[in-house]
């Protein structure tokens, strides 16, 4: 989720909206509350167990991008180990 939010342009970062249809980061629904949990990890505070559950629910959609951010020869561990 931090890594996601990373991606997010500044100024979308600052006001927890999307602005850019580019297909990195969050999309308009997830924007405010993923990168609202972002902040609050990146401050060093922990997510409540309701929090987890929204991210745990909303963060699968963003397999792509999570997925583009692993290094192609641990993917390809990755996918050995799950074949086996």
């Amino acid at each position: 989720m931090v890594k996601i939010y990373e991606r997010q342009t500044i100024d979308e970062q600052n006001s927890q909206t999307t602005k850019e249809n580019n297909g990195i980061g969050f999309n308009g629904l997830d924007a405010n509350i993923l990168s609202s949990f972002a902040e609050q990890v990146n401050k060093g505070r922990n997510l409540s167990v309701k929090q987890m559950t929204i991210v745990y629910k909303k963060m699968p959609r963003y397999w792509k991008q999570v997925a583009s951010l692993i290094p192609s020869d641990k993917l390809i561990e990755i996918e050995t180990k799950l074949v086996s």
